[in-house]
Order: structure tokens, then sequence, then C-alpha cells
């Protein structure tokens, strides 16, 4: 899918400027409170003094319709987001491969833009390529043709169809079958594939790539066509909250908690 400029408004404006946030694989779930705690931390916190906040995908741990809004949990998440929108913060969700269902409903409720699959946004005067990072591990041919096919209109409609007790089934089978799958496969068939992140950086004319997914947080300089590109991979909220700051004075990790 090819990228889309990013609004005017969504450019750092000089020095002085707040920082953009970006976060991704918070995994949210009532099973998992001290990811909740540390992202309410978040929303109450940094996310009202930025420019703008990036949520790179997989916010939720599942998602099988805007309906599971309903959840009592899922309910103080979107409330939070809807917090950081009507602070004037402008906010972008992106869809990931835990929470590609996500639709205008969630949209309309938490004041967030969703994101298509590829964005580019100008950040401390780089053009700066978004995603969440899974079509990039195009290695993976089992995982690309499930991507392709859940993510397919047709395969969505009639998931949204079903009663809301069948999906959520559905999702506790397709999560217990990705643990059963990983084991089994390499780490490096997990990861990005080299090839995949130079297209992207050539097809998006970038200098910097920022995407998570993975769980493997690093920074990674890719020459293309003999120019050095920065790729930035985000945490998942494991342990703590992650989050990246970027200003005039570059990308900073940050971490936070309940």
């Amino acid at each position: 899918m090819a990228a889309q400029a990013a609004p005017a408004s969504l450019s750092q404006r000089g020095p002085t400027a707040p920082p953009t946030l970006l976060l991704s694989d918070l995994h949210l779930a009532p099973e998992r409170p001290a990811a909740l705690a540390a992202f309410h931390a978040f929303a109450a916190g940094p996310a009202r003094d930025a420019a703008a906040v990036y949520v790179l995908g997989d916010l939720f741990d599942w998602w099988v319709g805007d309906d599971q809004m309903r959840d009592p949990v899922v309910a103080t998440v979107v409330a939070a987001l809807r917090g950081i929108a009507d602070a004037g913060i402008p906010l972008f969700v992106a869809r990931g491969n835990r929470d590609f269902l996500l639709g205008e409903r969630f949209a309309r409720a938490t004041g967030a833009t969703l994101l298509p699959e590829f964005i580019v946004v100008e950040l401390a005067g780089a053009r700066t390529l978004l995603c969440h990072g899974d079509e990039l591990c195009a290695d993976d041919a089992e995982y690309q043709a499930y991507r392709t096919r859940m993510r397919d209109p047709r395969t969505q409609a009639r998931l949204l169809r079903l009663p809301y007790a069948a999906r959520c089934a559905i999702a506790w089978w397709l999560r217990r079958k990705s643990s059963n799958e990983k084991a089994l496969k390499p780490e490096s068939i997990m990861d990005v594939a080299p090839d995949a992140v130079t297209r992207a950086f050539r097809q998006h004319d970038v200098a910097r790539l920022i995407h998570g997914h993975t769980h493997r947080p690093a920074l990674h300089i890719h020459d293309v066509d003999g120019v050095a590109r920065e790729r930035y991979v985000m945490a998942d909220w494991h342990d703590c909250g992650h989050y990246l700051a970027v200003d005039a004075n570059g990308i900073h990790a940050r971490t936070i908690s309940g």
C-alpha cells in the first residue's frame, strides 16, 4: 500500500515544539494490569504534553470488533484515549496483527485517526515511515498468507457478522495457535526481512523507519543505495511502558510505569 502524506500540522514546528510520542505493542488486556496501569499513567501524563501521539499497532492484546468497547476494562482505555484527543493532542492509531479489526466506531469514540499500513510523516525535519512492522516480516510466508486473508474486507465482514462470544472464542484459538507455531519457528524468520526493509526505504523515499511488532527494540543503520538510513524498533510493554519521544534534539527512549 502506498504511503499517505501526513497533514502539515503533523510536522515538527521548530526547536521549541513539544515531542511527538510513538508507542507500540501494548497488548492491553484485563490479565495485564501492569501494562494497563502504565498506559493510564502515559495517557494522563506525557501524552498531554505531546505534539502528537502515534500508537503503531497492537494497542490491545486482541480485538474482535468495536462492540468490545462494552468491556469495562476496554472502556477505561477508550476514555483515556478520548482524554488525550479532547486535550487537543492529535492522536493516531494503527491496526496491528492483534487488533486489525479496530473500526470507525472505535475511532469516533476515542477521537483517534486510524492509520493506513504505511504512512510518511516529518519528524524533527526527517521524512519518517511509520508502520506496525508485521508487513516487513516477508520471510514468514505462512504468516503473510494468514495476514493477507485476515486483512481482506470480505473475511473481516464475515467475522464481524458472527456473535460476539463466537468471535472471542476464535480470538482465543488464534492466539493459542500463534503461540504454538512461534515455538517451532526459527527466530530469524519472525524478524523483518532485510529485502523488505530496503524496499520500504526505496519506495517511500525516507531517511528513517519506525516500527514495532518484533519486540526487539534497537536502532539499526541500513545502507540503502549508498545512503545510511535509520530503523528504530520499539519495545513491547511486557515489563513496563515504553515509548519514543522525537524532538529537535533527536529520538529518545522513555519508560513509564503505573
